[in-house]
């Protein structure tokens, strides 16, 4: 009698054993792709975080390169046509900081922090393409601001 409850609680033992060992590798299984997507939500969060610190700047470097443009509009005839490509420099500046504004708030109107959570592959898949999109979105920012501070320095 004794036998049979040794050998049964070392079945019992085994048997736990085996299932915590079943249970650690499909936990095993899933880190590495949680990590992966936290990696890439860190990526997203970061690049979020460098374009909207330069928002400010943005809407600022907007409205100056506006009465630029709004000020050469008021010069005399020969003054506005001396700076015709200047101005059209400008414009060009204006659109690409418009499109860096409107590229952030799209982006951020869209995104979803909480896609797929319970389908980790399709998680990984959608902050991929998350993790392009605002890398072009901060480097369009950052590179029209870079272009604003350089055109608008111009002293004539």
């Amino acid at each position: 009698m004794k036998r049979a409850g040794f050998i049964l609680v070392t079945l019992v033992a085994f048997s736990i054993s085996a299932c915590n060992n079943s249970n650690n590798k499909k936990t095993e299984s899933k880190e590495p792709l949680t990590t992966i997507a936290d990696s890439l939500m860190a990526y997203i969060e970061d690049g979020h975080n460098a374009g909207m610190a330069k928002y400010g700047k943005l809407k600022a470097m907007q409205n100056k390169v506006q009465q630029i443009i709004d000020s050469i509009g008021k010069l005399p005839g020969k003054t506005r046509t001396s700076l015709a490509p200047y101005k059209a420099n400008m414009d060009s500046l204006l659109a690409e900081l418009n499109s860096a504004r409107a590229g952030m708030d799209k982006w951020m109107d869209e995104f979803n922090m909480d896609s797929a959570l319970n389908n980790m592959e399709q998680r990984i898949k959608y902050l991929s393409e998350e993790k392009l999109k605002i890398s072009k979105i901060k480097e369009s920012i950052l590179h029209s601001l870079h272009k604003a501070d350089s055109l608008t320095k111009v002293k004539f």
